[in-house]
């Protein structure tokens, strides 16, 4: 079943804390603030459950798929998410605490996983993308030449 924002409106109803149409003014409320957010080019980071953030991405020649002619993707923003440790968690081990798990500390000492910092050893890294708000970072392919005998 898919969560929706009338079932969230009805569980938030449920547990008699809000009138049905305060609890719809809370969640449109809520996901008004997200999208404004968005929008701005700001990340949202909700505690416990994952991060959106921003992601700028370069124009491109990609391919019809029916026709298999060549076509250029014009360059756009994307939402991104990465879920929280403690939600990856509690999904994949749904019976234990993820603080327990060795995985689960190491993601809890680093903090949040997005943005990455660059590391400071020069040229040997590159960008995958520009988005000021969130980077990653990877090592580039080198390519080794065959030995000849």
């Amino acid at each position: 079943m898919t969560l929706t924002k009338a079932h969230i409106i009805e569980r938030l109803f449920a547990k008699n804390l809000f009138t049905k149409g305060e609890s719809a003014q809370l969640v449109e409320t809520l996901f008004e603030l997200i999208k404004r957010s968005l929008e701005e080019g700001e990340d949202v980071l909700i505690s416990g459950f994952g991060k959106f953030c921003i992601r700028d991405k370069q124009q491109r020649t990609g391919r019809n798929p029916q026709t298999g002619n060549p076509l250029i993707v014009t360059s756009r923003r994307v939402v991104t998410f990465k879920c929280s440790g403690l939600l990856k968690g509690k999904m994949n081990h749904p019976e234990s605490t993820p603080a327990t798990s060795g995985q689960s500390q190491e993601m809890m000492k680093r903090g949040p996983s997005c943005p990455r910092k660059p590391k400071s050893n020069g040229s040997m890294l590159q960008q995958n993308h520009q988005s000021p708000r969130c980077r990653t970072i990877s090592k580039p392919r080198s390519r080794r030449k065959p030995m000849s005998s």
